[in-house]
């Protein structure tokens, strides 16, 4: 590849020879056809994308996504490594359960897909799983869908975690302060006569749990960080020595609840907040105080998200959309630099969740200008807030283990 034009992007994070690996994969994979094709100075070659927060909604919930659809939009989006929360049905909080979900992913995956444990029986916050018995066979325990609210199981299951060495993540939501709110409790609600969701109720919990993280040693991660307080509570705690670090996705780099429309596509959990806490996670992104990009892809039937604001469930799809959306208005605007926001899409997640390195690449046009349309989506899930919007950066191919999981 020594007359290669198209651009290297491998994040100063990654070690040397896990660049030569990346690059000599790519290299070898290719055909000529290819190579002649991609190798071009609109092309670049990036390592495989790692989201260690999505929903693929099986077993139970497959009218929504499969495995096989939900890896099959991760691969068209250049994702090689997955994480699936454990709301499922049956919840993932049993060896029994995790096997039905775990035969299904060696079934139909078509990249790395890894499940979280539930930290609680059934996901109810009142008797904690076997984790002694599941640790093996999952990536991390997260309760993701509702917060752990009782702070006696919440200290408990970080010191078994601690002994088992693995990551607490945490969705982060004190119930006591909820009040039926199904947007950011902010200038938008207050417009259109909408219950809001305060930011109370997710970095009051964030500050009980890195409290309880500090006093017990436990790795703990928070889930979709949205509000400016909680990324000040994670920057001071890991100032203070604690094992603490938190993720957030595009949509709450890019929109404000100014944004908004009556349209169930924009309503997600936590929801998108105000201008000044879109700048609090830019600045967190940037100090490396949230060190990973994430989607929190959580796809819906069409009729479901069709009950607008107050009456779609929340969650939105973002696999297809992330590393555009980022491209465009992060990276080309200046906001974020292209190393930050690769060594978060890649490096960061695996160091944090365990997952070995590997040769996966995926090749981008980053010129190539196009519009989002849901109906070009690999995922079941259409319902996204960027419908409609400009983006550069189509993703050509994906490479895993050496097999293209995905060709344009």
């Amino acid at each position: 590849m020594s007359d290669l034009k198209a651009k290297l992007i491998i994040p100063n994070a990654m070690s040397e020879e896990d660049r030569v690996t990346v690059l000599q994969t790519a290299s070898l994979f290719l055909s000529e056809d290819e190579y002649q094709q991609l190798n071009t100075p609109d092309h670049a070659i990036f390592p495989g994308f790692t989201d260690v927060h999505v929903h693929f909604r099986e077993p139970g919930f497959s009218y929504k996504e499969t495995i096989l659809s939900g890896s099959k939009s991760a691969a068209a989006g250049g994702y090689t490594d997955v994480c699936t929360m454990p709301n499922l049905s049956p919840v993932s909080d049993s060896l029994e359960h995790l096997r039905l979900q775990q035969d299904i992913i060696d079934r139909d995956a078509v990249i790395g897909v890894h499940p979280y444990g539930a930290i609680t029986i059934g996901e109810l916050g009142r008797e904690l799983v076997n984790m002694e018995a599941m640790a093996p066979y999952i990536i991390a325990f997260s309760d993701d869908g509702k917060g752990v609210q009782d702070r006696g199981i919440m200290r408990e299951a970080m010191g078994r975690a601690k002994a088992l060495n693995k990551l607490i993540v945490a969705h982060c939501e004190d119930e006591t302060l909820l009040t039926g709110g199904c947007i950011h409790e902010g200038e938008y609600a207050k417009a259109h006569g909408h219950r809001g969701i305060s930011s109370e109720s997710e970095w009051k919990q964030v500050e009980r749990d890195v409290e309880l993280a500090g006093e017990t040693g436990c790795s703990y991660h928070v889930c979709h960080v949205s509000t400016k307080e909680s990324v000040e509570i994670i920057r001071e705690a890991q100032k203070s020595g604690v094992d603490v670090t938190g993720e957030t996705a595009p949509h709450y780099l890019i929109l404000t609840d100014m944004d908004l429309r009556e349209d169930g596509r924009f309503k997600m959990n936590p929801p998108i907040r105000s201008k000044a806490d879109r700048e609090a996670l830019i600045e967190g992104i940037n100090d490396g105080t949230l060190g990973m990009l994430i989607t929190d892809h959580a796809p819906h039937s069409p009729e479901e998200k069709s009950k607008g604001l107050a009456g779609s469930p929340f969650g939105i799809v973002g696999l297809e959309t992330a590393f555009p959306l980022v491209y465009t208005y992060l990276i080309e605007k200046g906001i974020v630099t292209m190393d930050r926001a690769i060594e978060d899409l890649t490096v960061a997640p695996r160091k944090r969740f365990g997952l070995p390195t590997n040769k996966d690449f995926t090749i981008f046009n980053i010129k190539d200008e196009y519009e989002i349309n849901p109906e070009e989506f690999k995922t079941k899930g259409r319902a996204t807030p960027f419908a409609g919007w400009q983006v550069k950066g189509r993703c050509m191919m994906t490479v895993r283990n050496g097999e293209a999981v995905y060709r344009r």
